[in-house]
């Protein structure tokens, strides 16, 4: 597929996912809203599984922290400056990154995993089991962020269109920005470090540097995902840090396709689609979801991001022998 068709396809996919409000549906609207922001943190994920060669299992963390953020800046009873409040949860989610990524990017493999897990583990009893965070009840956002600027409101968060599109305007600059960050030379280093590390080792590159920049890159954008969803649904809980939530955006990713950023939208989809129709169809949604989940593993492991080359190299072929 060439980059031209490409960016047609993510023209005509964001025109659809543009004119989800204008069908005034509410329920679909805020469905595909929640959509968007799972999106935006299953690319977030990606950016350490697919391109840096990193498996966490403790992203929720980053995603958890930041929705906790908005809700603890911001008054009770009245609303928050967008554009204090943001930049703050977005920057404490990285920073939180930055520090956990000092100690677990010493370990490798499935003590990598492990230790992100605990560490994930550990921000979710600090919300869970201390008064910071509500207990197992979590806080409340009663009033949703301003956007005003100078006495000027150029977009209303309390409108639900207006967040919607607000939602969808952040899953394309991170979109964007991921692209081109992949592009420069970091994304390379990143590439030539989850291929071998050795090598770009001796290259003379300091790959614990770089992985650490993926590290808190990737726990911002998941902040970004964060603080997205705390002003979706005007709530909060410990269980957006728990260790499920890592998994099913690990399963985003795997079902996008590892190492696809549309891939990874793609997965969000699907995830959140067949998470609404099995829950809807049987009380064990769960047991029918996972069946599914094992079959694509199995007969797709590139993911839905590999259909596209799998279709192309069918074409080739087929070309090749007439």
């Amino acid at each position: 597929m060439t980059s031209r068709t490409s960016l047609i396809l993510l023209l005509l996919g964001l025109a659809l996912l543009a004119a989800v409000p204008l069908a005034g549906d509410a329920f679909y609207t805020e469905l595909v809203a929640k959509t968007l922001v799972l999106a935006i943190f299953a690319i977030s994920l990606n950016l350490l599984v697919g391109f840096t060669g990193l498996v966490s299992f403790g992203h929720a963390a980053y995603f958890g922290i930041a929705a906790y953020a908005v809700a603890l800046l911001s008054p009770q009873y009245e609303a928050a400056s967008l554009w204090l409040v943001f930049p703050a949860a977005v920057g404490l989610s990285a920073l939180a990154a930055l520090v956990a990524g000092l100690f677990v990017l010493r370990t490798k493999g499935i003590y990598f995993i492990m230790v992100t897990l605990a560490f994930a583990q550990l921000a979710y009893f600090v919300f869970h089991d201390t008064p910071l965070g509500g207990g197992s009840d979590g806080i409340y956002l009663n009033v949703k962020p301003s956007a005003a600027i100078a006495g000027q409101v150029p977009f209303d968060l309390e409108n639900p269109t207006h967040l919607y599109y607000f939602i969808l305007a952040m899953l394309a600059l991170v979109y964007a920005f991921l692209a081109r960050v992949l592009q420069s030379p970091f994304g390379r280093v990143l590439a030539g470090i989850k291929s071998n590390e050795h090598r770009m080792q001796s290259l003379g590159y300091l790959t614990f540097r770089y992985k650490l920049g993926a590290f808190a890159l990737a726990g911002g954008l998941g902040g970004i995902a964060g603080f997205l969803y705390a002003l979706l649904f005007g709530f909060v809980t410990p269980e957006l840090l728990s260790w499920h939530q890592s998994g099913n955006v690990l399963l985003m990713v795997i079902l996008g396709g590892i190492g696809s950023l549309a891939g990874a939208i793609a997965g969000a989809l699907i995830f959140t689609g067949m998470q609404e129709a099995f829950s809807a169809w049987t009380k064990h949604w769960q047991l029918a979801m996972g069946t599914v989940i094992v079959f694509a593993v199995l007969f797709l492991p590139g993911g839905l991001g590999a259909i596209p080359g799998r279709i192309r190299r069918a074409l080739q072929g087929g070309g090749a022998n007439e």
